[in-house]
């Protein structure tokens, strides 16, 4: 099993399918930028979730279900 992360803000995802160094940067990178930063997103807008997932798992393209586009 696998753990990785998923960051969102107002409930919008921002980073999906971060291992735990990435996401230890990436968040207190976040969080650091929305409390110096005038934003639209306050502190509190910013959430993640854990997601474990059984090994040997490889998204495929840019990791998003099929059919769905980036853009």
């Amino acid at each position: 099993m696998e753990k990785v992360y998923h960051i969102y803000a107002k409930e919008e995802c921002l980073y999906n399918n971060l291992n735990e160094e990435q996401f230890k940067s990436t968040w207190n990178t976040l969080k650091g930028m929305v409390g110096l930063l005038h934003t639209d997103y306050a502190s509190e807008d910013l959430s993640y979730e854990t997601v474990t997932r059984h090994r040997g798992y490889e998204s495929k393209g840019c990791g998003e279900p099929e059919g769905c586009d980036s853009y």
